[in-house]
Order: C-alpha cells, then structure tokens, then sequence
C-alpha cells in the first residue's frame, strides 16, 4: 500500500534529514525555499505540508514562509499547512494561523508532538475531502440543497432513484422544509427536464378560479372569459406538473383531478373536447393526509394515486448540524447579493439560533437572515438582529451530569462554530483550545466539520 504523500518545506538539511527518518509512515517530498516548494506543489498538489517560515533569503523573518503559505492555499485551499514557531516567534505563528496554516509546532522539534498533528491532520483533510465529495452528490442531485444530514442525505438518494422514472410523488414536510426546491430536482433529473415544470399553488388560489387555473377554460364559459385560456396541466403536457399544498384541494376538484390522473385527458371549463395530456405528476403538502381522509376532507382514492412513491421531509429541528451551514450560506448569500460584510453571529445570537424551534423552517432561517444581513449595524449579527430572544433556561433534561455536560459542550463548540462562521481554526482559538483538541471533541460530540 502506498504511503501518505507530504511536503516538507525546510532549508536545514539535518532537520530534513531527521524529519524524513521520524515521519518514516508517509512519503516525504522535500523542498529547500519556496520557490522549489511551490514548483513542487504545483507538480503534486499533495494534501499535507510541514512549513518551517524562516525560509532563504530571510531566514531570520517569516516573509518568504508567510508568502509560500498564502500562495499553497490560494492553489489548494483544502490543503494542511502545518507551520513551526518558536516562543519568540509568536506573532508569526498568529500571522501564519490568520493566514490560513492548519495548525502549528514548537521549536525545537518534539517528534511525538509533530507526529499527532501530521496524523490528525490527514484525518481531518480526508474528513473534509468525504464532505466534499458528499456536498457535491447533494448539489448534484439537488441544486440549492445545503445539508449534512443523514435523513436529508436519504431524501436526496430517494430523489436520485425516482426521478428518471414516470411514477408520481407525494412530498411530505412542514411548510419550509424545501419541498418546491426538491420538485424542482425530481423534474430536473427526469427525462422530462427539457420540458416545462409548471407549479400550482392549491392553497393560494380561491376554490371559484381553481378549477380554470387548473384544466383551462372556454371563450364565453363564465362572466367574464372573454378568451379562451390554456390551463396548468395542458401548460405542462410532457413536462412536470407540481401541486403545491395538494392537501388544500377543494372535494370537488379532487374528483376532476382523480379523473385526470385515471384517463389522462382533461376537459377545459365550459368545452366538450377530450384533451390528452402527458404530464408527470409531483404533489406536496404540509396537512396530515391521513387525519384529513379520516374527516372526509381528502378522497382517499386520489391519496392512492398521488402516493405511488412518497417522500418524507424532516423539519429543520430534526436536522442536527444543518443550522450552522444554512446560517453561514445565507450570511455569505447576503453579504454577495447586497454588499454587506457581516462577519458572523453574536454570542447571543448564536445561542438563541441553536435553541430556536424553527416553525416555518428553512424558510424562516434564510428570512431571518437576510432581513438581519441587510439591517445590522454591526459586523455580527445579534439576536435583536434576528429578532430572536436570548434563550431561556430549557425544562425538562434529566439530571444527568455526564448528559449535562455533553450538552453543555457542544453548544459551546456550536456557538464558537457559528461566530466564527464554520472556521475551525477560529473557533478552537475563541475556545482556547487547540484545533486538533477542538476536532477530537468534534467527533466524540458527533459534530460534522
């Protein structure tokens, strides 16, 4: 099996020498100035780097070793740059951290020391290469998702399986949880995606104009139609039709949609003509089907029609880590589409996002956002940004001392996380810990990087 690869930037050739020898489990490539270490990167973009800063000609400063370190990650960012300070050396290593290096070691050289940041190093870059590899899957198979749940993960697996079908959907999920957006993927990845995808709110419609927007309607076929009018499913013959909030239908429409799905021809309001429609069929609906069949409020027929392949949608609340990546995608959405700035989230803030229940979910998150991004007056946004209350003492854990301080934490580590807007360097310095601590209890804690 081959070994790890690494480079190691260091002038000295004995500590190159001592360096190769103790870090004998990796493939060690050595480079003498920035210069030859930049010409090698280039060549072998290889995930880890050991930087020593007092590189030729200014061995005594940091200049040529800051400048090698800002021009590796400007080439691969995901790249681990390890770089050495002594303890008189202490504002290069700040500089080098704000820069963007890994993480850093003591001179003179402790080889254990080195050893454990090389190999959490590789860990970390390689958990970070799976989120990659993972965001770009999700991306993929919906574009606009932003999740690293396990639960969105499988909705976004089960839409990747369905969607080159001809089956229809049924989308379940509280209002906010993305159900348009997830539609809209299932067209997109379909055979129809050329065609057009046509939504039809069924809840923002008033009952007497439904049926026209729905089938379509004749000249003359009630006041005022003065022209005849193409409806929604003739719109999306061979495309996508997508029935937002299904479960707001009227009873009496519910029969005229059930005889469509059964014939597949329509007849417009007013006309006699049967109409053949092809059309894939996407609903959703945030109301509880089974409660409403129960009430003889939804025809359970039609349930059956839309049900052939359902797609349950977990609220925001469910959703673990999601909060910090939405709130820092929607902060650097905002900042782009409205020339802000705002670096992250207050203390407060970031305490009263993580404790927040989030009712109208994902929606609620990005409208809290950027009505906050566009009206702060700082560079973090507080929780009277969000218009948020700092959270109360919570009721109802156990007392359980291990438990409490589990969770005590974690939603320290979470808050660091979002202030910092997902930078771990960051946040393991605000905690006053050091990054590799900060990643062990990441992982013990179940924190995704």
């Amino acid at each position: 099996m081959a070994k790890p690869v690494l480079l190691l930037v260091e002038d000295d050739p004995g500590l190159q020498t001592q360096l190769r020898w103790a870090l004998d489990a990796y493939q060690v490539e050595v480079a003498g100035d920035r210069e030859s270490a930049l010409e090698k990167f280039r060549e072998d973009p290889v995930p880890i780097v050991i930087l020593d800063l007092g590189l030729p000609p200014d061995r005594a400063g940091a200049s040529e070793g800051l400048r090698c370190l800002t021009e590796i990650l400007a080439f691969a960012p995901g790249t681990k740059v390890i770089v050495s300070s002594g303890n008189e050396e202490r504002a290069n290593a700040i500089a080098a951290i704000a820069a963007g290096a890994h993480d850093v070691y003591p001179k003179p050289v402790d080889i254990d020391v080195l050893s454990t940041i090389v190999a959490r190093a590789f860990h970390v870059h390689a958990l970070e290469s799976e989120r990659r590899r993972s965001a770009a899957r999700l991306e993929e198979a919906v574009p606009g998702l932003v999740s690293s749940d396990p639960a969105m993960l499988r909705v976004c697996r089960d839409i990747e399986k369905v969607a080159p079908t001809a089956v229809s959907v049924l989308l379940l999920g509280e209002s906010g949880t993305g159900k348009d957006v997830l539609a809209r993927a299932i067209h997109a990845r379909s055979p129809r995606a050329a065609r057009a995808f046509v939504a039809l709110n069924c809840a923002a419609i008033p009952e007497a104009l439904l049926e026209s927007e729905l089938f379509g309607h004749e000249k003359g076929s009630f006041t005022g139609a003065i022209r005849q009018a193409i409806g929604k499913v003739e719109v999306a013959h061979r495309g996508t039709l997508f029935l937002d909030e299904i479960g707001d239908l009227p009873i009496g429409l519910q029969a005229k949609l059930l005889r469509f799905l059964q014939d597949r021809t329509i007849e417009r309001v007013g006309g006699r003509q049967q109409i053949p429609v092809d059309v894939r069929i996407v609903a959703a609906t945030h109301q509880d089907l089974a409660a409403r069949m129960r009430d003889g409020r939804f025809r359970e027929d039609l349930f059956y029609r839309l049900n052939e392949v359902r797609i349950d949608i977990p609220p925001l609340r469910a959703r673990g880590g999601d909060v910090p990546l939405l709130v820092a995608h929607f902060i650097a959405m905002f900042n782009r589409d409205h020339g802000r700035a705002i670096r992250g989230l207050a203390p407060d803030a970031a305490d009263a996002v993580l404790h927040h229940d989030w009712p109208g979910n994902v929606r609620e998150l990005e409208n809290r956002i950027k009505r906050a991004v566009i009206m702060a007056d700082g560079s973090l946004l507080t929780a009277a940004d969000l218009d948020l209350a700092p959270p109360a003492a919570r009721a109802g854990e156990t007392l359980d001392l291990r438990g409490a301080r589990d969770r005590a934490e974690r939603d320290v580590i979470h808050r660091a996380l979002l202030r910092e807007q997902g930078n771990v360097a960051r946040a393991a310095r605000l905690l006053g810990v050091s990054r590799p601590t900060l990643y062990e209890q990441m992982r013990n804690l179940n924190i995704r990087p």
